[in-house]
Parts: structure tokens; C-alpha cells; sequence
């Protein structure tokens, strides 16, 4: 079985930069001790600080709902509604090459 690859982009708004980044630091050290996590970085555009981006890998497509589930994604879910400028981006793909 292959693995999923993940690029979870969200956006702060304008004065939100350094709450958003804690609140997605926040997820980084529960969801690496999650079942199934391979890779979780957090990132952060050098040109628009506005701009995370989180590049994850995990063993497999339920592994990767159960983190979509998890009580610390859901909490923060809520919180990023109020700093972010829009819904995040969250796209899964698959390895080709």
C-alpha cells in the first residue's frame, strides 16, 4: 500500500501571523505521536509570513482521517477560524515518481 502525501495550506489574516503560528505549532507534537504519521512539518512562505503551509506524510488514507478526527485537529479547527483568511487549502496526493 502506498502512501498518502498531504500540503495543508492556510493563510493568517493581516495582524493574526503570530497566533496562527502557535496555534498550528500546537498541533505539530501531538500529531507526530499519532498512529500512522511518517512526516508532519509545519512551514512558513519567506515572502508572504502570512502564508503555512504544513507537508505531511502518513502510512494510510484511514491513518489520516483518524487525524482529521483527533480531538487537538478539531480544537484548532475552531480556533484557525478566527485567524485565518479563508478555509484551508488541504489536498492529498499520491507518489508518482
Amino acid at each position: 500500500m502506498s502512501t498518502i502525501r498531504v500540503v495543508a495550506r492556510l493563510i493568517a489574516r493581516p495582524g493574526k501571523v503570530e497566533a496562527m503560528q502557535e496555534a498550528l505549532q500546537g498541533l505539530i507534537a501531538p500529531t507526530r505521536r499519532e498512529a500512522g504519521c511518517i512526516t508532519y512539518e509545519l512551514l512558513q512562505n519567506r515572502s508572504d509570513p502570512t502564508d503555512f503551509t504544513f507537508v505531511e506524510e502518513w502510512a494510510s488514507e484511514p491513518s489520516l482521517d483518524a487525524h482529521l478526527r483527533s480531538p487537538h485537529v478539531q480544537g484548532a479547527l475552531v480556533h484557525l477560524a478566527d485567524l485565518a483568511a479563508m478555509s484551508p487549502d488541504i489536498q492529498r496526493y499520491d507518489r508518482v515518481g
